[in-house]
């Protein structure tokens, strides 16, 4: 933003342009260095989505068997209501 605009905005937000560029400093100081992630680090990440990606199949696995088993139980249930009311 040029310094023609700057001033009217900071005006508006009750701001001064010095608070606006000490907030801006601040937050690329926040930044700081990007982290460099460790092969090892890399292998122990790929290993546990593995192991989060098999434990979340077996449990939609079993949650299927559970609505399989609950719809034929219904199933079932009005088949033999139905014989009991004649």
């Amino acid at each position: 933003m040029d310094e023609a605009t700057r001033s009217p905005w900071c005006r508006e937000q009750d701001l001064y342009p010095a608070e606006l560029d000490a907030w801006k400093q601040d937050a690329i100081a926040g930044l700081g260095e990007p982290r460099a992630v460790s092969a090892a680090e890399a292998r122990q990440d790929r290993r546990r989505v593995k192991e989060l990606e098999r434990e979340l199949h077996r449990k939609d696995k079993a949650l299927a068997e559970t609505a399989a088993l609950l719809a034929l139980s219904k199933e079932l249930a009005a088949v033999f209501n139905n014989g009991e009311d004649v």
